[in-house]
């Protein structure tokens, strides 16, 4: 889960940069897909888009800053805040379904 967010941040990233290689690009967005569809299957998928979304957003955001100097305003980080704890708060209360 945590690879294809960070996954995800470099797919993103790269259809923004020229720097990073088109092959890159590709290879990262194929590899999110593969580890989302692993994770599917065994975690329940609210969970799993809302952690993969959250560790993707907040990271898009972070390399953003650093590469593009970019200065991240103080709104900005709450509202990166409160992402994060909504995705904390949707795995802390998502049940385990029986098998």
């Amino acid at each position: 889960m945590i690879g294809a967010g960070a996954l995800e941040i470099v797919w993103a990233s790269g259809l923004k940069y020229p720097a990073v290689p088109v092959h890159l690009v590709i290879i990262s967005l194929i590899l999110t897909f593969d580890f989302l569809i692993k994770s599917a299957k065994v975690l329940p998928i609210g969970t799993m888009y809302a952690v993969f979304t959250g560790i993707g957003t907040i990271g898009t955001v972070v390399v953003e800053s650093a590469v593009a100097g970019a200065v991240v305003s103080p709104a900005k980080i709450v509202i990166i805040m409160a992402l994060l704890a909504c995705v904390i708060g949707l795995k802390m209360t998502t049940q385990e379904a029986p098998r």
